[in-house]
């Protein structure tokens, strides 16, 4: 039976895992402007950019103990600045499940030559967690972008670990209610679950990480983008809006309207309460269509933001066609699976994302399924 076109498309056909949909209601011309063509060193930029720090703690609910900073070169920049800063003190264990956790495994031992130990699965699935050495300082990725597995909480973590534990949780923050006491050093991109502009990064340390910074100086030189150090002492102004570098301050206005909106919600409880329903609303639509699956098998341990999907029958062609389909009829866009996953789609649903978007999604998935099937 052939599936008619429907006619209703979702309002905001925004489904792409990075830059994310931005925030409903959001409008360039709602941003701030003053800063724009000042020096970010000037008292109006350092103030813009201690309270985009600022919101982000407040809607984190990141304890005190922990220090916020904006770094440049997005969620892998701030990832890269905490591995060369603090690994080489002892034993590095790194966890990998998919494309990006690889990716730092590369650079522990190709580039570092740590010979770190790496747990690995396959995409869709997580290593035994039991399994991790706490003598080690331990890198993972929270919520595995390109695979739709994150970790289910933090209880695997040890409370009296001697490593660090260093997290990439670009997928995750805003989205789930992170155990800061449990987290030496957490890393994202606003460009994700707040759906802000790219190239920024955020490091957040934990009191053990700042120890490690100031007892320890790696075997290896550090490029300056990468220096939280200055004359042995922490460089306490990164964590004040005093950016290693040169910010986009329009970029800092764009997440500080995604934080105020973020707080307008609800703070983190209203953001993980859209996330919850938009993953629950794709959920019902796979569930109800033979043809599509879950990546991540195990629903504890699979993502509420970046949703994998398996498709039957399905290659890279395939996908490539099905996702040009919808793109064509501004059904949706960028819902293809990363170039280094299995074939598949992925529906991001972070809270940015309006769940009766979600639902409105689902007619159009199965029109282009019968188009790819009828061709």
């Amino acid at each position: 039976m052939t599936v008619t076109k429907p006619t209703r498309t979702p309002a905001r056909p925004f489904f792409s895992s990075g830059p994310c949909a931005k925030p409903p209601g959001w409008e360039a011309s709602k941003l701030q402007t003053e800063c724009l063509g000042r020096s970010h060193r000037a008292k109006i930029g350092k103030s813009r950019l201690q309270l985009a720090i600022d919101l982000m703690r407040d809607v984190l609910q990141v304890p005190d103990t922990h220090r916020i900073g904006i770094v440049p070169g997005s969620d892998t920049g701030a990832v890269e600045m905490a591995m060369w800063s603090l690994l080489g003190a002892r034993g590095t264990t790194m966890l990998a499940w998919e494309s990006f956790g690889e990716g730092w495994v590369t650079d522990a031992n190709k580039q570092l030559k740590l010979n770190a130990t790496v747990l690995n699965a396959a995409y869709g699935e997580l290593p035994d967690l039991s399994t991790v050495n706490w003598a080690d300082d331990v890198v993972f990725t929270w919520n595995g972008t390109t695979s739709g597995a994150r970790v289910p909480n933090g209880d695997w973590i040890a409370d009296d670990r001697e490593g660090l534990s260093i997290c990439d949780a670009t997928s995750a923050v805003f989205a789930y209610d992170m155990p800061w006491d449990k987290l030496d050093v957490v890393t994202f991109s606003w460009q994700k679950v707040l759906g802000g502009e790219g190239a920024h990064g955020v490091l957040i340390l934990g009191p053990r990480a700042v120890e490690r910074l100031e007892s320890y100086t790696p075997a290896w030189p550090l490029p300056k983008l990468f220096r939280l150090m200055s004359k042995g002492k922490l460089s306490e102004g990164i964590f004040k809006g005093e950016t290693i570098n040169t910010p986009s301050m329009l970029a800092v206005e764009d997440v500080i309207f995604a934080l105020e909106w973020a707080k307008s919600v609800g703070g983190l409880e209203g953001l993980m309460a859209r996330s919850n329903a938009n993953a629950r609303a794709l959920n019902l639509i796979v569930e109800s269509r033979s043809w599509l699956d879950h990546l991540a098998v195990d629903p504890a341990t699979r993502s509420t933001t970046s949703v994998c999907l398996t498709v039957e029958g399905a290659d890279a062609d395939f996908i490539k066609k099905f996702a040009g389909l919808l793109e064509a009829e501004h059904a949706a866009y960028d819902i293809a699976s990363y170039r280094d996953a299995p074939p598949g789609l992925r529906i991001w649903c972070g809270a940015t994302v309006d769940t009766a978007d979600i639902e409105a999604l689902g007619p159009w998935l199965d029109w282009a399924w019968d188009e790819m099937k009828s061709a």
